[in-house]
């Protein structure tokens, strides 16, 4: 393992579990954009290897919901139907399942980032 490899390593292994949710949102994010631009280039080939990792993502953030509270059923629900755009945008390399799907992601990040900051705000009170 190299340097960079390493000190990435040691920055998610020191992140809180919100600060992680955080990054695989923006890693989703990341990856449906470049889908959706490899669609544009006719680059099928790195279209499916992007959309491949939004999907692992989102299957990791199925993998950590805690199935007992009510919140993480309407979760699951949002990620299964993301889940189920990306495999269809795969399928017919048609970006409007990305567009749909990375609309979803982002309002999700943007309402992640401010739970952090409430709970921040209220645990330095």
């Amino acid at each position: 393992m190299d340097a960079a490899a390493r000190y990435q390593e040691e920055v998610i292994m020191t992140k809180p579990p919100e600060e992680l949710t955080l990054m695989l949102y923006d890693g989703c994010i990341r990856f449906i954009k470049l889908a959706m631009q490899a669609i544009d280039e006719k680059k099928f080939d790195k279209a499916n290897e992007n959309i491949i990792k939004a999907e692992n993502i989102i299957t990791e953030l199925m993998s950590t919901l805690d199935m007992q509270y009510e919140i993480s059923k309407n979760l699951m629900s949002l990620y299964d139907f993301i889940y189920r755009w990306l495999i269809q945008a795969n399928l017919k390399k048609d970006k409007k399942y990305l567009k749909e799907a990375l609309e979803i992601v982002e309002e999700m990040r943007a309402t992640w980032a401010e739970a952090i900051k409430i709970a921040r705000q209220q645990k330095n009170k």
